[in-house]
């Protein structure tokens, strides 16, 4: 545990200022009155602000202070001077001290038992790790904690996977849990230090210039786009990376626009996929016709399809959808109009539900007309192609070339049960 010893307190109100970027995510480091973060909320009024306080004493808790929501309007308003702040009505504040705490394990399983024991009690959230929140970052990780750990339970619960995979949850999150407590207590730090050169400066003051560089750099990490996970069953090595440079291999899933073939209908590629517990197998094709009988498109559906040791026969149970356990889509380098879907492998079309329906959802086209070409964008090897896997979460498992059938079903083969 580490604690910096400094107060804070945040409130949602409603209120009347002529401090002009009051609707834009602002620090205010101020001369002599302290710090102010201005974080605008939904609906166009509400805004919250996390207010610096005064430095608390050794082994002295916030509680002990018993500061009121009038201190913290007050503390605002020296902080904000001379701009004013007339607040209306205050929706909900709190107060906090600054202190980042991780535990040790995030499961009942001690690291020197984990090959002869399975978890069994899991924790999440602000049970695991802690935080100043400021970054917005105490939901939001424990979101995800949540999330990593509900499909993985579900995957074991339902017979589809081992419950090997259940150990990856506390070796995945609490990777994350320490980036996360390093940036935050980096970003504590240098929000509460005084602005350099202003009469609190004792040497540790910060240039706003640097404080404003260390936020954007670390934009993508509080949006959650730069959260990656490490090799594990279901997370492999990074063998064939150069394949498909833009979609790193424990990240998640970066999307593009493309056009769907079926009806032309530009949209994300990653909107065509829900987060309904299902494994995405995308076929990103090589640069030669994609439907014909000999390309790796067709040739990969076919050993899908037919052979004994596809993912699919394996995985999906005896009169399921063919896709309700893995999802199999194409997106190829033609344009919409130089395809037809009904020439593709039934694989990518297939008939589904009691009536048999085709689902026409499953191949795409890039977005040529806007210049916005999912295989430039994402760094895809055009000449070949390749497949990515994507996990329950949309994160990325694996990149492989579309002739490698052995060592895709070897990965699943390491983590899924065969269906009844």
């Amino acid at each position: 545990m580490d604690s910096a010893n400094q107060a804070w307190g945040v409130m949602d109100v409603l209120a009347v200022t002529d401090f002009p970027d009051i609707r834009m995510k602002a620090a205010i480091h101020s001369a002599n009155e302290g710090n102010i973060l201005v974080i605008p909320r939904e609906g166009g009024y509400l805004v919250r602000l996390y207010i610096e306080l005064d430095k608390l004493k050794e082994d002295e808790r916030v509680a002990n202070r018993n500061i009121t929501s009038d201190q913290l309007v007050a503390a605002a308003r020296r902080i904000l001077h001379p701009y004013t702040l007339d607040v209306k009505e205050i929706a909900w504040w709190s107060v906090y001290e600054i202190g980042q705490r991780l535990c040790e394990k995030f499961d009942d399983v001690p690291a020197e038992a984990v090959n002869d024991r399975l978890p069994h009690v899991f924790i999440a959230g602000d049970a695991c790790h802690t935080h100043s929140p400021k970054a917005g970052q105490g939901m939001n990780i424990s979101m995800r904690d949540t999330f990593n750990l509900g499909w993985k339970l579900a995957s074991v619960l339902l017979g589809r996977c081992s419950p090997q995979i259940l150990h990856t949850y506390t070796t995945e999150r609490q990777t994350v849990a320490k980036e996360l407590i390093d940036f935050d207590r980096e970003f504590a730090k240098m929000f509460s230090a005084p602005p350099k050169g202003s009469p609190e400066d004792k040497g540790n003051g910060i240039d706003p210039a640097e404080f404003q560089k260390y936020f954007v750099q670390q934009g993508r990490f509080t949006a959650g786009t730069a959260i990656q996970y490490y090799p594990s069953l279901i997370s492999v090595e990074p063998t064939y990376q150069h394949l498909a440079k833009g979609l790193e291999i424990g990240k998640r899933f970066h999307s593009a626009p493309v056009i769907r073939l079926a009806d032309a209908k530009p949209i994300h590629l990653g909107h065509t996929v829900k987060a309904d517990g299902r494994w995405r197998l995308f076929l990103f094709a090589g640069s030669g016709d994609p439907t014909k009988i000999d390309s790796a498109i067709y040739l990969l559906c076919k050993f899908l399809c037919e052979s004994s040791d596809s993912p699919i026969r394996r995985y999906t149970p005896s009169g399921a959808d063919i896709d309700s356990v893995i999802d199999v889509r194409a997106i190829c380098q033609q344009s919409f109009r130089k395809l037809s879907l009904d020439v593709f492998p039934a694989m990518l079309w297939p008939r589904k539900g009691r009536y048999g329906l085709h689902d026409y959802e499953k191949v795409f086209c890039p977005d040529l007309k806007s210049g916005q070409d999912i295989f430039d964008m994402r760094a895809i090897e055009r000449e070949k192609g390749c497949m990515v896997i994507v996990r329950p979460d949309q994160h990325i498992a694996h990149v492989l070339p579309l002739d490698a059938h052995e060592e895709l079903a070897a990965f699943f083969a390491g983590f899924m049960l065969d269906a009844d």
